[in-house]
């Protein structure tokens, strides 16, 4: 049901999805702000703490790189002190002036002692080492010429060597008398202990490493830790330090800051002082201020969760008893209240979710109306009418009571549609559903407008009688002339009757049983009818009648027969009217009145007319090449009339035949035109344009419109057959027939009438002044060849041609 879709799609609108709640969005939206601010202290400490620490440890080995040097030039001040305190010393003179080696490396071992040296040599004028307290090198070259040049010219020199693979700090002096009498070399070796008084005293560690030539470094001596010297090398061999700071600090390294100091050496190789101090250190600062902050992070995640659960609680409550609310609407509680909330934006939701609710409310109001009621009468319509057949039906069956459906029908009314119009139209259903209302009075009776002109009425508890009565009391209400908009019209109706159990037991049946039963009432004219089983063997038979009227003209099944015309004042051509007749292998001769208003319905009925259309041209072609004037008729149906193909079908046969177009009749019935009477009168111009002569059939049985019949460019008018037989008896018809041939004749045209069947009533119209009569009182229809003989021998075309006028000639 519409409804219930409506409410589905509410409820979809109104579905939760698969997702967390308001209420955990809020919490995770908070922890996530807190975690993402702790998250960026602790990325801006780090920063800003590396930073600093960086700079910091770089301005300690700056000053540190400084007292570093100042205590190696202070080393290499005392051991020059030393060795000019021993050169000047008056024995050590004569030591070296007796030439004694023995002596001279006493001596040595003595001084050395004495300064703490840890080598000391003599060097001759020659360059010759004459003492040494390794004793590794007497008697041999002295390894640093360059040293012994450097203090000939500054009477001192000091440098980093390399003897034996050790680093040394040596000093040369030379032993003046006051000439230089030889060259007194002062040593000590860099080694950790070294390295580890230089710690104490800078704040730093310190590491020395060598290189000769090409040679790799070495690590000749360091305050590092074992584990950590191995890795320094290897970052040294790398050259990693060599990109430096404005501090001139090496910007490698993340757990320390480096400074390398280059140190004299010998011409080739290269000692560096490589002095550094963890970032740790300087960081600690930072570390404990992280510690605290993680600390005051976690106590603020606490407080966080604890206020996030407060307020997501203070807004999720009410969005979830708004959510209820919505449920409730999504199942069409529209009563339920929004509750108050002390939040301005929930009180402005809650205020939009009424709205809605309202709004929703009133558009399901509007379209169950729509949806059950019919907009024009304000009846149910037919979706409502099922329901409530469905209930009564089910209500029948458990109490074993009956229930009465009445399917009402009215007649002609959409002849009313066309030529009054729909307002008129509509004015009519409006006025026939209040005769309605006032015969069914009946709180459970429904009285329903299906569509159209098609009313439905149920009623629960009723049997056949009950309903026929009802019928008759509806028919009875109906023939009141109506009165809309100035218009009196007779309005009638066709009703069948459908009963439950004994029709049906299922709506659907019911229906259809009083469909087919009101069709049969509108058939026989009965007013109303109750549904027959024998109506069900009709319409199999109707079906059976389509099949084989498919196959009739196929095989040759249809015939033609023809009943003469005669002309009351006139002598001369012979005229006829053409009918088709169906010999049914099986049923034997089927009557026009079966087969032909069952082929309008199902739309055969323009293949029928093309083939009498075809075979009546080419009989009236061959009359006439046989000297017969014959003048023919052919009906024509609505059908055939709004065929846009039936002019050039009609010109292309009577070209194909030889058949002038005068000689052809076209009878086509009032009610064709009225059917579309725009689209039917082009096509009777375009007919008349050929030359044929059109006629109106049945005339003053049908819903006859004067401002029609001056527009159609017709020749004759046809009385009906009902009006000739009841002339002579009712006055009534008398005055309708004298009328009509008044009519006609003001306007122009002949009148025909037909069904004639005494001689008063050929009297009466020949009084009257009809043209031409046609009716069983001439002749019956005839086959071709019985029509032709007919002309030539019978008594009323002789008596035709007397003075005295048509009489039957004895």
């Amino acid at each position: 049901m519409l409804v219930e879709r409506t409410r589905l799609t509410s409820a979809t609108l109104f579905r939760r999805p698969q997702s967390r709640s308001l209420q955990s969005h809020i919490i995770a939206l908070f922890l996530v702000l807190m975690v993402g601010v702790q998250v960026g202290a602790f990325v801006l400490i780090n920063t800003v703490g590396m930073a600093a620490a960086r700079k910091s440890i770089g301005e300690d080995l700056v000053a540190g790189a400084l007292v570093f040097n100042r205590l190696l030039d202070e080393d290499t001040h005392r051991l020059v002190q030393g060795a000019r305190l021993m050169s000047s010393d008056y024995t050590f003179r004569e030591v070296m002036a007796s030439g004694d080696r023995d002596t001279i490396a006493s001596v040595l071992v003595k001084y050395g002692r004495r300064i703490d040296a840890s080598l000391m040599m003599i060097i001759g004028l020659d360059q010759r080492v004459l003492g040494d307290t390794l004793n590794t090198a007497i008697d041999k070259p002295f390894a640093f010429p360059d040293l012994i040049a450097e203090a000939e010219t500054s009477q001192r020199a000091s440098a980093m060597v390399l003897i034996d693979g050790r680093l040394y700090q040596l000093v040369v002096v030379p032993v003046l008398a006051p000439t230089p009498i030889a060259w007194v070399v002062i040593g000590f070796i860099v080694d950790d202990n070294l390295t580890r008084d230089l710690q104490r005293l800078t704040r730093l560690d310190v590491s020395f490493f060598s290189r000769q030539s090409s040679d790799s470094w070495r690590l000749q001596a360091s305050s590092l830790p074992d584990k950590d010297r191995g890795p320094l090398l290897a970052i040294l061999a790398t050259d990693r330090f060599a990109t430096r700071d404005a501090d001139g600090n090496a910007e490698y390294g993340s757990e320390a800051v480096t400074r390398l100091i280059a140190l004299p050496a010998r011409s080739g190789d290269r000692v560096v002082a490589v002095l550094q101090e963890p970032l740790s250190s300087a960081l600690e600062p930072f570390r404990r201020l992280q510690r605290l902050l993680t600390f005051i992070s976690l106590a603020g995640v606490i407080v966080s969760i604890l206020a996030s659960v407060a307020i997501a609680r203070g807004i999720a409550r009410p969005v979830r008893e708004l959510a209820s609310v919505a449920r409730g609407i999504a199942a069409g509680n529209y009563s339920t209240t929004p509750p108050p909330s002390g939040v301005v934006e929930i009180c402005d939701l809650a205020a939009a979710f009424r709205t809605m609710q309202d709004g929703i409310a009133s558009r399901e109001s509007r379209i169950k109306d729509l949806a059950y009621c019919d907009a024009l009468t304000r009846l149910p319509n037919r979706a409502l009418c099922n329901d409530r057949l469905d209930q009564s039906i089910a209500s029948a069956e458990r109490n074993h009571t009956a229930v009465a459906v009445l399917l009402m029908d009215l007649d002609h009314f959409k002849y009313v549609n066309d030529t009054l119009g729909h307002p008129i139209g509509d004015l009519i259903l409006c006025a026939v559903t209040a005769r309605l209302e006032e015969v069914l009075k009946r709180r459970t009776d429904t009285v329903a407008r299906l569509g159209g002109d098609e009313f439905a009425i149920v009623l629960p508890g009723d049997d056949a009688a009950a309903a026929e009565s009802v019928a008759k009391a509806v028919l009875h209400a109906l023939e009141m002339p109506m009165i809309p908009d100035g218009h009196h019209l007779d309005v009638r109706a066709s009703i069948g009757i459908a009963v439950f159990p004994e029709h049906g037991r299922e709506r659907s049946v019911l229906l259809r049983h009083a469909d087919v039963a009101m069709y049969a009432a509108k058939r026989n004219k009965l007013g109303y009818a109750v549904w027959n089983n024998n109506y069900d063997e009709y319409s199999r038979e109707r079906l059976m009648l389509m099949n084989d009227l498919r196959r009739a003209i196929d095989h040759d099944e249809l015939s033609l027969v023809y009943q003469p015309k005669v002309a009351l004042n006139s002598v001369g051509e012979h005229h006829a009217e053409a009918l088709v007749r169906w010999q049914h292998p099986v049923r034997g001769l089927v009557a026009p009145s079966e087969f032909i208003p069952f082929a309008e319905q199902t739309g055969y009925i323009r293949a029928v007319t093309q083939w009498v259309l075809a075979n009546v041209i080419a009989q009236c072609a061959d009359w006439r090449r046989d000297g017969v004037p014959m003048n023919v008729s052919i009906n024509i149906s609505a059908h055939d009339l709004m065929d846009a193909d039936l002019p050039d079908l009609f010109a292309a046969l009577l070209e194909r035949h030889g058949c002038a177009a005068e000689w052809i009749s076209l009878e086509i019935t009032e009610s064709a035109i009225l059917h579309d009477p725009d689209r039917g009168i082009k096509s009777l111009e375009r007919l008349s344009a050929f030359g044929c002569r059109l006629a109106i059939d049945d005339y003053g049985t049908g819903y006859s419109s004067l401002a029609y019949l001056r527009r159609m460019p017709v020749h004759e008018l046809k009385l009906d057959k009902s009006l000739v037989r009841g002339m002579m008896g009712d006055t009534s018809d008398a005055l309708i027939v004298r009328s009509t041939i008044e009519l006609a004749h003001n306007l122009g045209l002949s009148v025909v009438a037909e069904g004639v069947e005494d001689e008063a009533t050929l009297e009466g119209l020949r009084k009257l002044g009809c043209d031409v009569i046609q009716g069983f009182l001439l002749s019956q229809p005839l086959e071709a060849t019985e029509l032709v003989a007919w002309m030539r021998e019978s008594a009323w075309i002789r008596a035709r041609r007397r003075p005295r006028g048509l009489r039957r000639a004895v």
